[in-house]
Formats: C-alpha cells, structure tokens, sequence
C-alpha cells in the first residue's frame, strides 16, 4: 500500500470517526465498505480494520462522554450483560437458524426503528416517560447538562424489558452474522427506554468499545487485523472520534436525529437486501 492509499484511508477513517462519535454506531459501516469498494481491500482485513475502528471510536469519544456525565454507566453496564448474552447464544446457535431469516427480522426492526424517529423528529427532550421500577431499583435515571440547550437535562429510563431484549437481539446479531450492532444499541436505548438521543449514542459508544475489545483477540489470532490497514485507520478514527464529541455537545438533538434516520434506514435496507441475496 502506497502513501497516496494511506492518507486516503486516513482522511476516510476521520469522517468515519466524527460520524461514528455523533451518531453512536462506532465508525464500521464507513470504514468496512469504504476499505473494500473503495482499495479493493479483502472483506476479512476491513473487518479486523473495522473492529478496530470501532474501538477507536469508543477510546476516542468515552473519556469526552464521561467526564461531561452525558454517558449513563449504570445503563451501559446493565445492558451489556444482555448483549454478551447475545453474543455468546449467537455464536452457539450459527447454522442452526437461517441468516436470511434473521437479516430479515433485524432491518424490519430497524426499519420500525426509524419509523418511530421520524415522528419524533422535533421532540429535543422525551416527554411523557414513565419511569421503570426495574430502572428506579437500580437507579438508572440520570441527568446531564446540554450544552446546546445550555441547561441541566433531568431524565427518567423506561422499558428495561424491552430494551433489555433488543440489547440481547442486537448480541446475537453480532455473534451470528458477524455485523456491528451499534444501530440496535441506540434503537433500544432511544426508542425503546425513553433516554436522550445524546445519551444513547454516548451510552452505545461505551458499550460497543467493551464489545469490540472482546472480539479483537479473535479477529488478530485469525491475522485479519493487517498492522498497514488497521493502523491509519485507528488513528484517523481516533482524530475523527475526538472532533465529533465536540460537534455532537454543540448540536440539538433534532439535528442529530435527522442524520442519524437516513444511516438508520440505510443500515435496515442493506440487511435486507442481504437476506433477500440481492446483495
């Protein structure tokens, strides 16, 4: 790979990062297809590359979403139990249920997901949450200060149980059919749990760097992580992932909402279209 490639990868691998640290999907669906359509890259080395990135992203923007209190450590925590969960039955249950079926399933889900934003394109805040008893008991609730608003957010969680059963869907997503889950992360803890759209994309940040960090011992023993592939792309997503922490404080939540339905959408057709094998 020549320098020209490098910086390209580099360059990508920021825009991969500023998305990913906004909308809280980890950089993945930039950098995967970009990697292969793009440099011509085997699919397995943009995913060891993206598995990476994904990490990034998570190390680049945590520390940002952490000491601003945006992100909810309690929800993340709680909810990585189901989506490790996921993970482990997903990878325990492969071949014994169709992927067509499953692809399917998650971008009709995903498409519902959607769905449910556009209504709610102008609302800032959640209105009319009732919080969980499950979410009171384990003290989910939280309250950060919006720095587009300019004033202190108080919120309730809602729906633990669903929410809880999207987090276990989006883990045996990615243990089955090998894909990110970042979308289903934010799905559950925005459409489903009532939370701040600011606090589910910091919040599905966190979790997908303890996920993503898990599964990269496999991915580097395969020796699908190729140090002249992963490298640029680590460092432009880190850059990327640092910058869009500050873009996404500064943004209203109506705005983020509406760059993220379109990637949503996105994201749902390309499953689909997978389980239909048109792609």
């Amino acid at each position: 790979m020549d320098i020209s490639q490098t910086v390209e990868i580099l360059l990508i691998a920021i825009a991969a990062g500023i998305i990913g640290a906004m909308l809280g999907l980890g950089g993945g669906i930039i950098v995967t297809p970009a990697l292969t359509l793009l440099f011509d890259i085997p699919i397995q080395y943009a995913i060891g590359a993206s598995i990476i990135s994904v990490i990034a992203t998570s190390s680049g923007s945590a520390i940002a979403y952490i000491k601003d209190r945006i992100t909810n450590l309690r929800v993340g925590m709680f909810l990585e139990i189901a989506t490790t969960i996921g993970a482990v039955t997903g990878a325990f249950i492969g071949g014994l249920l169709s992927e067509t079926a499953l692809y399917m399933i998650f971008g009709l889900l995903l498409l519902y997901s959607a769905f449910n934003m556009i209504k709610k394109a102008g609302t800032e805040i959640p209105t009319n949450v009732h919080p969980d008893p499950i979410a009171t008991k384990l003290n989910l609730h939280d309250h950060y200060y919006d720095k587009a608003l300019r004033q202190e957010v108080d919120y309730k969680v809602a729906n633990v149980p669903a929410g809880f059963g999207v987090m276990y869907g989006a883990g045996v997503a990615s243990g089955l059919l090998g894909i990110g889950s970042g979308a289903f992360k934010v799905m559950a803890l925005d459409v489903f749990m009532k939370m701040p759209l600011k606090v589910s994309s910091a919040t599905s940040n966190l979790m997908m760097g303890v996920t993503a960090a898990a599964s990269a011992t496999v991915y580097l023993f395969k020796g699908d992580i190729q140090p002249t592939i992963a490298a640029p792309v680590a460092i432009g997503v880190l850059i990327g992932a640092t910058l869009g922490t500050r873009i996404m404080q500064r943004l209203k939540s109506r705005v983020i909402r509406m760059v993220f339905i379109p990637v949503l959408i996105y994201v749902a057709l390309q499953m689909i279209l997978q389980g239909l094998g048109w792609i």
